[in-house]
C-alpha cells in the first residue's frame, strides 16, 4: 500500500512541476489538439500513410518448432538495430508470464525488415546457485535460473564493431522483483559480420557478484583486444549508460542520474548539440553536456499523454523529429507525433490500432502493441524510413516500418493496377497489417501476374490492407477481387472516415455469397465462386446517403443505404475479420487463463486483389 502511495505522490510531484514548466519553451511538449479515445482500438486516429506492421514472432505452445522453438508464450521488451546490411532485433523470453523464471534472450535478423530469421538464443537461461538471497527480500534460491530485464540492446563502436546486451536479474519467490538493483549483472557479448557471436561475457556487476561467483569472465579477461575496447568505449558512454539505471546498483557511479522512478530512458540530438532524454509515463529533460548533468529533473513533458509504458524519440530522415508512444492510460494505440525542432510535437496519427487475442494468459501481461523501440545505436536504415518494434499483448513480437516523410493526407485519387507497379513501390502508399498467418503482400500468382494477396489462416487475428483517399463526399471505387475458395473465409471490403468509422461494408463471406451491411442484417448481393475474378465498382454520395454495387458491369440489388452516416469517405479497407471490441477500457487488466486451442490454425483463405481504383467527384 505504502509503495502505491509513494507511486501516487510521485506523480502528483511530477504534474506539478510540469506546470510550472508549462510556460517555459525549453522542454518536449505536445502542441496539438487531437487526443486517442481508448474506447477504439485504433483511438479514432487517423493513420499515418504508408506504415507496414509486420508480424516477425507468433508465440505457439502447442507448435514450438511455429514459434520460436521454445514455446514460450511470454516475449517483450524488444530492441532494433541496423549494421552491416542487416536488421537485428532481440527480446526476452519466458515460458508463461513477466518475471517467472527461467528467462532468455533470444535475437532474430533480417536483410529488409519484412522476412526474418527463426529466433536463436543469444543469453541462455542462467543457474543461480542454491542458497543465495538478495537484499529486502526474505528468500533463498533453491533450483531456480534468473530472468531476464534489459532497457536497451545493441551499441555500435566507433571501430564498427557490433556489441548486444542483456541482464540477468533475480526473482526469488512471488512479488520479487528482478531489476531492483540485486540483481547478478549486466552480460555482454560480440556479434560478429559472419551473423556467429562471441562468447558471452559480464560488463558489469551488481554489488553481490563478480568474477568469482559468476559463470561466465568478466569482460577484461577476453583476448580479444577490440572486444575489449569496445566494451570499455561503451562504459564511457553517458547516455547509453543511463539505459542501465534500474537494474544497475542504486549508487552505481557509472550511472549519471539516480531515481529508480526514471525508468526506459532514450534520448536524441537537437539541432544546437543540446540532448533531449525521454522515459516512461513521457517524463522528458534536457542536457547540455551529453547526460552527465540535466537542466531539470524529469517531468512529464506538457500534455504528452502517455501511462506505465515506454516512448520512443528519434530524429528522422528529413530533418525532424518523431515519438512513438501509446498516447492514452492503456497500451494502446500506438501512435506517433511529428515535431519539427525537436521539442514542439504538434499531431498524433495512427501507427498500429490492432489488438490480437492474447491466445495465452500469465502474469503482467497486458493488451495492446507496447514497449516500443527504435533503431539503437545512432544506426540509420538504408530506406530512410523510421523503423520500429513492439510487442503485441507481450505474446508477440512486431516490427513496423514508418515512411518518412511522416503523412496523414493524400492528394490524388487511388489508381493502382498491381501488375503494371514496380514490386520495390506497389505497396508504398499503403498500410498494412500482417500477421506471419496472416500475411499481405505483393506476389505473383498462379498465372505469374503481379497482384496484392491477402491469406489468412489465423482463427486469432487478421490481416488489413488500408488505402488512405483524399476526402470524398462523392466518389466511385473500382476494384478487382479474386477469391480462392467460396466455402470458408471472410473478406471485408468498407469504406471509411477519417477516424475508421465505416458506413459502407461489402464481404465475400464463408457461404459464397457477397453481401453488404444493412443496418441490423446483411443482404445478399450475389453468390461468387472460387477462382474467378469479380470486378466490382461501388458508387457512394454521404449526403444522401447512398450508393450503388455493380459486379462485372451489372449493377446489383438497387440503391443501398450506409449502415451509418459518414461526413466523408477517407479510407478504403480490405479486411479477413470482423471489428475487435475487446479489450475495452474496462477489461479487466490481468488474463490469468489461455484461450480454447489457442496453437490451432483455421482452414487458409486466400484472395486476390489485381487492382484498386478512385475517383473523387466533386
Amino acid at each position: 500500500m505504502m509503495n502505491f502511495i509513494n507511486k501516487i505522490a510521485f506523480l502528483g510531484s511530477i504534474t506539478f512541476t510540469c506546470m510550472q514548466l508549462t510556460a517555459q519553451q525549453d522542454t518536449v511538449r505536445y502542441v496539438g489538439t487531437t487526443l486517442a479515445n481508448v474506447d477504439y482500438h485504433h483511438g479514432q486516429l487517423s493513420p499515418a500513410v504508408g506504415v507496414h506492421n509486420i508480424q516477425v514472432m507468433r508465440a505457439n505452445r502447442e507448435q514450438p518448432d511455429a514459434a520460436n522453438g521454445f514455446g514460450w508464450t511470454y516475449n517483450h521488451a524488444p530492441m532494433l538495430t541496423y549494421w552491416n546490411n542487416t536488421f537485428f532485433l532481440e527480446y526476452l523470453s519466458n515460458p508463461v508470464g513477466e518475471h517467472v523464471p527461467p528467462g532468455q534472450s533470444v535475437l532474430m535478423t533480417s536483410k529488409d525488415g519484412y522476412h526474418w530469421s527463426t529466433p536463436v538464443v543469444v543469453f541462455p537461461p542462467y543457474k543461480i546457485a542454491d542458497g543465495t538471497t538478495k537484499e529486502g527480500y526474505n528468500g533463498v534460491a533453491k533450483d531456480l535460473t534468473a530472468v531476464m530485464h534489459q532497457r536497451m540492446g545493441f551499441y555500435i563502436s566507433a571501430k564498427n564493431r557490433l556489441l548486444i546486451f542483456a541482464y540477468y536479474g533475480m526473482v526469488l519467490g512471488p512479488k520479487d522483483d528482478p531489476n531492483d538493483g540485486n540483481g547478478i549483472g549486466r552480460v555482454v557479448r560480440e556479434i560478429y559480420k559472419d551473423g556467429s557471436f562471441g562468447p558471452i561475457h559480464f560488463i558489469r556487476y551488481n554489488h553481490a557478484f563478480n568474477a568469482k561467483n559468476t559463470d561466465y569472465p568478466f569482460f577484461e579477461r577476453s583476448k580479444d583486444k577490440g572486444f575489449v575496447e569496445a566494451c570499455k568505449e561503451a562504459l564511457g558512454n553517458t547516455l547509453l549508460l543511463q539505459q542501465w539505471s534500474e537494474e544497475a546498483d542504486r549508487n552505481d557511479p557509472l550511472i549519471a542520474l539516480h531515481n529508480n522512478n526514471y525508468k526506459a530512458f532514450n534520448s536524441y540530438e537537437l539541432p544546437d548539440g543540446r540532448t533531449v532524454g525521454l522515459w516512461k509515463v513521457a517524463l522528458t529533460s534536457i542536457s547540455a553536456d551529453k547526460g552527465k548533468t540535466w537542466l531539470y529533473n524529469p517531468v512529464r513533458a506538457p500534455r504528452f499523454v502517455n501511462s506505465n509504458a515506454k516512448i520512443w524519440g528519434q530524429r528522422t530522415s528529413d530533418g525532424k523529429y518523431v515519438t512513438v508512444y501509446n498516447p492514452s492510460e492503456f497500451r494502446w494505440p500506438l501512435a506517433l507525433s511529428v515535431s519539427d525542432d525537436g521539442l514542439n510535437y504538434k499531431n498524433l496519427l495512427l501507427v498500429n490500432g490492432e489488438i490480437t487475442s492474447m491466445r495465452y494468459g500469465g502474469n503482467y501481461k497486458s493488451y495492446g502493441p507496447q514497449y516500443v523501440r527504435g533503431l539503437e545505436a545512432n544506426a540509420t536504415s538504408p530506406d530512410g524510413n523510421c523503423w520500429v518494434t513492439y510487442s503485441m499483448n507481450k505474446e508477440d513480437i512486431w516490427v513496423t516500418s514508418i515512411p518518412v516523410p511522416v503523412k496523414d493526407k493524400v492528394d490524388q485519387d487511388v489508381n493502382d493496377d498491381f501488375p503494371e507497379l514496380p514490386a520495390a513501390s506497389a505497396l508504398k502508399e499503403w498500410n498494412i497489417y500482417s500477421p506471419l498467418w496472416a500475411p499481405v503482400s505483393l506476389e505473383k500468382v498462379t498465372d505469374a501476374t503481379q497482384q496484392l494477396v491477402i491469406k489468412d489462416k489465423d482463427p486469432f487475428d487478421y490481416a488489413k490492407a488500408e488505402r488512405v483517399l483524399p476526402a470524398a463526399k462523392k466518389m466511385t471505387a473500382t476494384f478487382s477481387v479474386t477469391p480462392q475458395q467460396d466455402d470458408h473465409g471472410n473478406l471485408y471490403i468498407e469504406f471509411q472516415d477519417g477516424k475508421g468509422n465505416a458506413g459502407i461494408r461489402l464481404v465475400f463471406d464463408s457461404t459464397g455469397t457477397l453481401t453488404v451491411k444493412a443496418g441490423y442484417r446483411n443482404k445478399s448481393i450475389t453468390k461468387y465462386k472460387a477462382g474467378v475474378p469479380y470486378n466490382i465498382t461501388v458508387s457512394l454520395n454521404t449526403e444522401a446517403r447512398f450508393y450503388t454495387v455493380s459486379v462485372n458491369g451489372k449493377q446489383e440489388g438497387g440503391n443501398q443505404i450506409f449502415f451509418a452516416p459518414l461526413e466523408n469517405v477517407q479510407r478504403f479497407v480490405f479486411r479477413t475479420g470482423d471489428v475487435r471490441r475487446f479489450p475495452d477500457a474496462d477489461t479487466p487488466t490481468d488474463q490469468m487463463y489461455d484461450l480454447p486451442n489457442p496453437g490451432a490454425q483455421a482452414k487458409l483463405a486466400a484472395y486476390y486483389i489485381k487492382s484498386v481504383k478512385t475517383k473523387k467527384e466533386l
